[in-house]
C-alpha cells in the first residue's frame, strides 16, 4: 500500500490536517500538557469531521454552483479557508465561549493554573516574592519581564529588583540591577501590586 498515492494523500489532508491545526492553535493559546502527536490522531480526525460538519452546507453550495469554472481563484481560496483558516477560527470562538461568565459557572476555566492565568494577561506589576526561608525579594514585572507557562515549571524573571523599606514597601531599585530569575521550587507566595 503506497501512502503517497494521490487519493490517500488527499484523504489525509482533508481529515487530519484541519484537526491538527485546531489542536496546535489551542495548545499555542492555552498552555497545557502537550500530548505526543501520534496520540492526537483520533482527536485530529474528530475535529476535522466537526469542521466539515459545520461547513457542509457551504461546501455543497460551492460544489453545486460550479464555482470552480466561473471563479477558480475563489474556489481555491474557499478550500484553503476550509482546511486552514476555519480550524483556527473555531478555536478562537471556543476560547471566547469558554471565558463567558455563563460557561464558567458550568465548566472549568480553560487555563489550568493561576500562574498562567495571571501572567498570560501581560499586565505590569510590582512584585514581592516570599521564599520558603522567609526571605523576600521585591521587583518590577513589566515589558521586559517574563514568566514561564505550562507545561514548563514556574519561573519568573523580574527586570528590576528593588529594596524594601522597613514598612515592607518599595524603597528604590537596587544599584545596577539587571533583574532576577526566581525559581518556583523556592517560592512560598508572590504578592502582586498594581503598577501605576
Amino acid at each position: 500500500m503506497n501512502i503517497w498515492e494521490v487519493d490517500k494523500l488527499f484523504l489525509f489532508i482533508m481529515f487530519v490536517i484541519p484537526g491538527f491545526i485546531s489542536i496546535k492553535t489551542y495548545e499555542l493559546l492555552i498552555p497545557k500538557e502537550v500530548k505526543d502527536s501520534s496520540k492526537q490522531i483520533i482527536d485530529a480526525i474528530t475535529y476535522s469531521c466537526l469542521n466539515f460538519s459545520v461547513l457542509i452546507w457551504f461546501i455543497i453550495d460551492v460544489e453545486s454552483n460550479s464555482l470552480i469554472d466561473a471563479h477558480p481563484g475563489l474556489y481555491k481560496f474557499f478550500y484553503f479557508s476550509v482546511l486552514f483558516l476555519f480550524p483556527i477560527l473555531w478555536v478562537l470562538i471556543w476560547m471566547w465561549v469558554r471565558k463567558l461568565d455563563f460557561f464558567q459557572k458550568n465548566a472549568p476555566h480553560p487555563t489550568a493554573k493561576p500562574w498562567d492565568f495571571v501572567f498570560s494577561q501581560r499586565h505590569w506589576y510590582w512584585v514581592i516574592v516570599t521564599f520558603k526561608s522567609g526571605e523576600k525579594i521585591a521587583g518590577k514585572y513589566a515589558g521586559r519581564s517574563f514568566a514561564s507557562s505550562n507545561p514548563s515549571k514556574e519561573q519568573i524573571y523580574l527586570e528590576e529588583t528593588w529594596n524594601l523599606n522597613e514598612d515592607g514597601g518599595f524603597d528604590r531599585p537596587r544599584n545596577n540591577t539587571a533583574g532576577i530569575i526566581v525559581l518556583a521550587d523556592e517560592i512560598l507566595t508572590i504578592e502582586l501590586f498594581k503598577y501605576e
